[in-house]
């Protein structure tokens, strides 16, 4: 799933909340009342990506001017280290800078790896999305559940549900607290563990999504300031995130039944503002469960098909001249897979169902969702500007090689150094909730700088993953928070922004607890990686 900023909804949920409930000054209100002021201090993530390249212009200039260096801790020979062993800033106020910033403006864009994956992996989720595919496997497989096992599977497909972009907010969330108060549960329990699965739980999946070859752009480029030659592929976490999925849908689970459920206590309809006696399920159709059959039908086919190019040693998507899987034509194409794996049983689904007859559905689909990706473009415009300021002054390498020295002075070169780490990331996240637009400020600095004391980027993108996914459940600057308040104020009318924080904030601490602890046994106790070829230490 992508975050996208959509900060309307921020100033309806403001609109909607009165804020923290005035009668309530206990210190945590304070706390929470004080990050949302600080919240609402930054400007839009465009605007903030803006500022931050003048400000790199205007920093390499001063910093040349003070002659800011740093030790290559490249070995001697390696492609891009500087022949005196120094590293210096590069100037961008300066006539040359000028004529960089000039010619690059453009290329800086249409080069920025994350662009086109994302739009790639998009089209294919598209077809899923509007032929109705996603939204009918994620309430048949909620709906479907015993009573018993309810809140596992709310929790679980809200997960799931990441992969679309909005599916899991639009469509899960509101269902979730449904399907809960039609079972004599309160809903806003139901809402709160879709919420928790969604957000919480925002990098976790059991598929390749388009957060993946996102994050992966972003890291790349990062840990070549290191080693030019270095690539993190989409699927660099993957082993990580599936077993993720299963601990933070558990996680969810105990939260919302022992913690969440029994503070909200019982449910009285009279909190509702409007009248819920016509609230209604809809449960699968005949035509849908059909749907659903051929659409598993398609995919199982796709797989088989997909398994004869990589299961054979001969494999034509295997490496070329090793016969491996890693940094193989599939892995290094994975974006493709993911298109055809949405795509082809999006519509066949849609073809059963009679949402989609033809190409013309699908190309509408597709443009549908390339519609919405405006602000993304945008976005990535900026960042992408950013990114590459940053790289051309060597105001990066110098901060990582700097900073891990540092580290190395205090001794915090051990695994305990990644708890700062994600700790670190789930605080800026309060603040700035894009995923992208935070990654691409961070990863310049942080990879590089725990390359240099022995960590792999895919270790330290899969520990920032956690970091940004812990605190989306607290922080009005998550861009779906305003929607999720005005769901919930269905059936608390008088629902505001520090109960709702209030509520989700036992998941922020569990899942933070639980997630680093699992990162801790997978990767250092049991030196399990994280990813297909993803190692643990970065050796150059």
């Amino acid at each position: 799933m992508l975050v996208f900023d959509n900060f309307v909804l921020i100033g309806h949920s403001m609109s909607q909340s009165q804020s923290f409930n005035n009668n309530k000054s206990n210190w945590f209100n304070r706390f929470l009342s004080t990050i949302e002021f600080m919240g609402n201090l930054l400007p839009h993530p465009i605007t903030l990506f803006a500022l931050f390249s003048l400000a790199i212009i205007l920093f390499s200039g001063i910093a040349s001017w003070f002659g800011l260096t740093a030790i290559d801790p490249r070995p001697i020979g390696t492609a891009g280290r500087e022949a005196d062993g120094i590293i210096e800033v590069v100037s961008l106020l300066s006539a040359e800078g000028l004529q960089k910033i000039v010619t690059g403006l453009v290329t800086n864009f249409t080069n920025f790896a994350p662009l086109g994956t994302v739009l790639v992996a998009l089209l294919g989720v598209s077809v899923a999305e509007h032929s109705g595919l996603l939204s009918a496997a994620m309430r048949g497989m909620v709906m479907g559940a015993s009573k018993r096992l309810v809140t596992f599977m709310v929790v679980f497909a809200a997960i799931l549900s990441n992969t679309a972009s909005e599916l899991g907010y639009v469509v899960l969330i509101p269902l979730a607290a449904m399907i809960f108060h039609s079972l004599g549960r309160h809903p806003l329990a139901g809402l709160a563990a879709a919420f928790a699965g969604v957000s919480g739980g925002y990098s976790a999946n059991l598929l390749l999504g388009t957060i993946d070859p996102l994050l992966a752009g972003i890291t790349t480029p990062a840990a070549q300031m290191i080693d030019p030659s270095y690539v993190v592929g989409p699927e660099a976490n993957w082993y990580f995130m599936i077993i993720s999925t299963f601990v933070i849908a558990i996680l969810g689970t105990l939260v919302t039944d022992k913690i969440v459920e029994p503070r909200l206590g019982v449910y009285n309809p009279k909190d509702a503002s409007v009248d819920l006696d016509d609230n209604q399920i809809t449960h699968l159709t005949d035509i849908e469960r059909k749907g659903l059959k051929y659409a598993g039908f398609a995919l199982f086919i796709m797989l088989g098909l997909l398994a004869l190019t990589i299961v054979p040693e001969n494999g034509i998507l295997r490496h070329p001249v090793e016969g491996t899987v890693a940094n193989s034509p599939f892995l290094q194409g994975i974006v493709v897979f993911i298109f055809v794996t949405f795509a082809i049983p999006g519509f066949v689904y849609g073809k059963i169902v009679g949402t989609m007859q033809n190409d013309v559905d699908v190309i509408n689909a597709m443009s549908k969702s390339m519609s919405a990706m405006g602000v993304y473009i945008v976005l990535v415009f900026f960042a992408a500007q950013f990114v590459a300021f940053f790289k051309w002054t060597n105001l990066g390498t110098i901060l990582a090689v700097n900073g891990a020295a540092l580290l190395q002075t205090l001794q915090l070169t051990g695994p305990e150094v990644f708890v700062l780490f994600i700790l670190m990331c789930a605080v800026v996240n309060l603040s700035l909730g894009s995923s992208s637009a935070q990654w691409a400020i961070t990863a310049p600095i942080f990879v590089p700088m725990l390359m240099l004391i022995g960590y792999s980027p895919e270790i330290i993108q899969a520990a920032y993953r956690i970091g940004d996914s812990v605190t989306n459940l607290i922080t009005p600057m998550m861009s779906y928070f305003g929607l999720i308040l005005a769901v919930a104020t269905k059936y608390k009318k008088d629902m505001g922004i520090g109960t709702l924080i209030a509520t989700m904030l036992p998941y922020s601490i569990v899942f933070f607890i639980g997630w680093v602890s699992l990162f801790y046994i997978w990767v250092f106790v049991f030196n399990l990686p994280v990813g297909p070829n993803s190692p643990i230490y970065y050796q150059p």
